[in-house]
């Protein structure tokens, strides 16, 4: 039983860790909906056995390792959700490309989550911050930032912790480099393993990654998840089963009432054939044939008849994703500007930065449906359902004829920015604004990495004066003439270099923007004397 210290914690301190705790990155956060756990009675025996392992009074470390696609974010969500039923859950980062997250404030969203669970370490957590007003900032070292947020406040509860807690770190390489990934195991399997402080066993997930494989303890207690063995084949068979019959049962009009047999069991078995023991395959086949106003038997037909000698062809069944559009090559090049934007955005503001192309736009995000979120209440972000999408579009032998290169993805940003920048008459609406906010934060970092297209090269020979101007006002009412500047350096190193300059009338843009940023740079210096 844990009691709240005598002393009373900062309230600014905490309010300075509660601004920059990732709230996306724990487990069960709004932000993470639709959450992804287990379905009932599937995963039952890899279940039991964790929950074992983390019942030890000794500290373990436990390594969930597989391939994309196999489940281990469900794994670790459902084992999250048990152990806080069970009032044993200490933290949880869950990474996520989705999310605009920073990495580097996954300690301080450790050390607000351990607050909470042990209100009576908060005043400490909280002390450790006003002693060092930059001790939340990414650039701290991780070191420092565990030391005094996390192992110092622990030691308080070494004689005071009945049962042993877990913290669970989700997708670790998923926004880590393999190497910084590593690091940030050692770091967290040798600072916690000290004698002084209480039992917490630490859970990761990822890919079977050779340096995260290097940096594990020896003794770590490592589960290989993959798409072969049975009782994986099974459980997804059984998904299977139970998702289909749903679909039957809830499309009346289809189906009729009682509902009649669907699918045949040969149809059935090709399918669980094809999903080849993985979780994602099943799930996104699901979403395939449950797409409203679509009949789910023509689209198990366009399942089926493509034929595949391996089960779990994932990148086939992309294919036959984006072969049902009405523009494929269109459509990929929106899904791949959706995948490289700096961070998601709600499809209002979506629908305002595509307002060129939104009827493209709400085409593809029909036809993509299976394998794009797109929240039917409008709060949530339009994000992509798994990351094996990501790795398919950003690979060309695996796309293929579907492949648009990074500098396409950015080009057609870059224009999509410059366009709504320079709208003669502005928009004000919310979503407006908010698109128009994403547009000036990040159309310089979309220039400066963009194929030079026709489209771009008119659009940054339409960037007057007057809109630069605009720019700079906005700027300084929003206080963000740093981020201006930053902007405005991106594209004056793009717009220098060899590959945009061609004639005479680029010269006269590059210019435009030297000049822009000469007068930025002035009023920030000015700013900061002031």
């Amino acid at each position: 039983m844990d009691f709240i210290h005598t002393s009373s914690p900062s309230n600014e301190a905490w309010k300075s860790l509660c601004n920059v705790a990732e709230h996306s990155g724990i487990f069960d956060s709004e932000k993470r909906q639709p959450h992804s756990r287990c379905m009932e009675n599937t995963r039952v025996a890899l279940r039991e056995s964790l929950k074992e392992i983390l019942e030890r009074r000794d500290q373990t470390n436990v390594w969930l390792s597989g391939l994309a696609g196999v489940g281990k974010t469900s794994i670790a969500f459902t084992i999250a959700e048990e152990m806080k039923k069970a009032n044993r859950l200490a933290a949880t980062f869950f990474f996520s490309h989705k999310h605009a997250q920073v990495p580097g404030r996954i300690i301080p969203t450790l050390a607000y989550q351990l607050a909470l669970t042990f209100p009576r370490i908060r005043g400490d957590i909280a002390q450790a911050i006003e002693k060092d007003e930059i001790l939340l900032s990414p650039e701290k070292s991780r070191v420092d930032q565990m030391r005094e947020l996390v192992i110092h406040p622990l030691r308080v509860l070494r004689f005071r912790q009945e049962v042993p807690y877990v913290i669970i770190i989700d997708a670790l390489d998923e926004c880590f480099s393999s190497e910084e990934a590593a690091r940030l195991v050692m770091l967290f399997t040798e600072t916690l393993a000290g004698p002084d402080l209480p039992v917490i066993h630490l859970v990761f997930t990822s890919r079977p990654d050779a340096h995260i494989r290097a940096a594990m303890p020896p003794d770590v207690c490592q589960i290989p998840l993959t798409n072969r063995d049975a009782d994986t084949a099974q459980d997804v068979r059984f998904y299977l089963r139970e998702s289909l019959d749903n679909i039957r049962t809830s499309r009346s009009a289809i189906f009729g009432w009682p509902p009649r047999p669907w699918p045949t069991e040969a149809e059935f078995e090709t399918l669980v054939f094809k999903a080849g023991g993985l979780f994602i395959y099943a799930a996104m086949v699901v979403n395939f044939l449950s797409s409203v106003g679509q009949y789910p038997q023509q689209r198990l037909d366009l399942l089926l008849n493509e034929t595949s000698t391996v089960g779990a062809d994932i990148d086939q069944f992309y294919r036959q994703i984006i072969a049902t559009s009405e523009n494929p090559g269109l459509h990929c090049k929106m899904l791949a500007s959706i995948i490289h934007l700096v961070q998601p955005l709600p499809l209002s503001d979506l629908q305002e930065l595509f307002h060129t192309d939104k009827a493209s736009l709400a085409v593809m995000l029909e036809a993509f449906s299976p394998v794009i979120l797109n929240p039917p209440d409008g709060h949530g972000t339009v994000e992509i359902y798994h990351a094996s999408l990501n790795d398919f579009m950003k690979d060309p032998h695996r796309s293929g004829g579907y492949y648009v290169d990074d500098a396409h993805a950015h080009e057609h940003l870059a224009c999509r920015c410059l366009d709504l920048l320079t709208r003669p008459e502005p928009v004000y609406s919310a979503a407006a604004h908010n698109a128009q906010q994403y547009a000036r934060s990040w159309w310089g970092t979309h220039l400066s990495s963009a194929y030079p297209s026709t489209e771009l090269r008119h659009l940054l020979t339409g960037f007057k004066k007057e809109n630069l101007k605009r720019l700079v006002a906005v700027a300084e009412q929003d206080r963000s003439l740093g981020l201006l500047t930053v902007n405005l350096r991106e594209a004056r190193k793009a717009c220098f270099s060899w590959k945009w300059i061609r004639n005479l009338s680029d010269v006269v843009v590059a210019w435009r923007i030297v000049k822009a940023s000469r007068k930025v740079h002035k009023r920030v210096k000015k700013s900061e004397r002031k």
